[in-house]
């Protein structure tokens, strides 16, 4: 596996990726400790959790840049393929809140209602930050860990060596399950997982995945405003 002073290559791809769900953690084991009543919780006090998340992640993701050298965004100025890429962002976006199903005895998601947040305009900045966070910073976080790394993983523990958008079955199935299971909607997850595999191994182009994953949380976020609908948050 190659290395960089010192540290290995996965450790770039792997990093932001367990930053983001270290803070998912805090967030549930807080809550957690507010229902056992440790200490009284304010409907939305959690929500600012968020911003630090992202700032979080974006700043390692900037800082690692370099190391990322199979991600590159001129694959978008193929824009056949490119235009393509936004119908499959919308697809995922279309059967995603049409795929609103937990497991088991998993209740509905709450979601972010901004609208439990004092005040219009933080109720208008963090609805900024929520759609930028998932837009610019999830897509990329998510698209380096699961389509660059650990797709190319399962393949050979020396990743670097396996080119983007290699097929084997075991890597194509473990990352949408896995995929699907970091989700709240497990089943709308898997398909995505499908979805955007798929798409890599048709471009492969990491970027290509980047930009429907984007496009993808662009639209839901979209959604989400309009419609009320904050359970997809």
């Amino acid at each position: 596996m190659a290395r960089g002073n010192g540290v290995s290559s996965a450790y770039y791809r792997y990093l932001p990726f367990a930053v983001f769900m270290g803070f998912i953690g805090l967030d549930e084991f807080i809550r957690f400790l507010a229902g056992q009543g440790f200490f009284m919780l304010g409907a939305a006090t959690l929500y600012y959790l968020y911003p630090v998340k992202s700032v979080t992640v974006a700043a390692l993701l900037y800082f690692f840049r370099d190391r990322y050298s199979e991600l590159s965004f001129r694959d978008l100025a193929d824009i056949p393929v490119t235009f393509a890429t936004f119908g499959v962002g919308l697809l995922v976006f279309a059967l995603w809140i049409k795929m609103d199903w937990t497991l088991g005895a998993a209740g509905v998601p709450q979601g972010f209602n901004p609208a439990l947040l004092p005040g219009r305009n933080v109720q208008i900045v963090m609805t900024i930050i929520r759609i930028a966070g998932a837009v610019l910073v999830v897509p990329l976080m998510e698209e380096l860990f699961w389509r660059s790394f650990m797709i190319r993983y399962i393949v050979d523990k020396n990743f670097d060596s396996v080119r983007i958008g290699t097929f084997t079955w075991a890597s194509f199935l473990v990352t949408v399950a896995l995929f699907g299971l970091e989700h709240n909607y497990v089943y709308a997850g898997l398909m995505a997982g499908v979805i955007y595999n798929l798409l890599l191994y048709r471009t492969r182009s990491l970027a290509q995945c980047v930009l429907a994953h984007a496009v993808t949380n662009l639209a839901l976020g979209v959604y989400v405003v309009i419609t009320g609908k904050w359970q997809f948050w």
